[in-house]
């Protein structure tokens, strides 16, 4: 007999185990184009930003801090994806965009990420994806800080 303690016990342990299943896969499809999630995460963020970041700015968003934010920065740069420019408004502060070659990545990324989704969710009816959509809203919400 399944206890309500064991079925959220069983339940959070599937939930982290798909979880990391994800994350490995997601680092393969990153590999051959020698990114680690960390630095595609940081592509993503950026991409979002209607203008250039600030590394502050960017750490932030990443909830990490700005020491790691420029280590990230630094191997972006260093492949061509993202370029520094002095903040006008602050000479102490640097501000990061994607390059053309960044936004080409990304945009591959993206496609891959996609696909990987769709092969991912193809075990899911559209009744189940549905209904998986909407129990992941509503713990996505409940655990908001904001």
């Amino acid at each position: 007999m399944t206890t309500p303690d064991s079925s959220t016990a069983q339940l959070a342990d599937l939930f982290f185990r798909l979880g990391k299943r994800i994350r490995h896969r997601s680092a393969e499809h990153l590999a051959p184009v020698g990114l680690t999630p960390a630095q595609a995460r940081a592509l993503r963020v950026i991409s979002h930003s209607d203008r250039p970041l600030r590394i502050v700015a960017l750490a932030a968003r990443l909830d990490i801090v700005p020491r790691s934010a420029t280590a990230v920065v630094d191997a972006l740069e260093e492949l061509g994806l993202v370029a520094r420019a002095p903040d006008p408004d602050d000479r102490r502060s640097v501000l990061v965009a994607l390059t053309p070659a960044g936004t080409e990545l990304l945009q591959r990324l993206r496609d891959t990420r996609r696909q990987a989704a769709e092969d991912l969710f193809l075990a899911l009816s559209p009744t189940d994806r549905a209904e998986l959509t909407r129990l992941l809203l509503t713990l996505h919400e409940a655990t908001d800080p904001s």
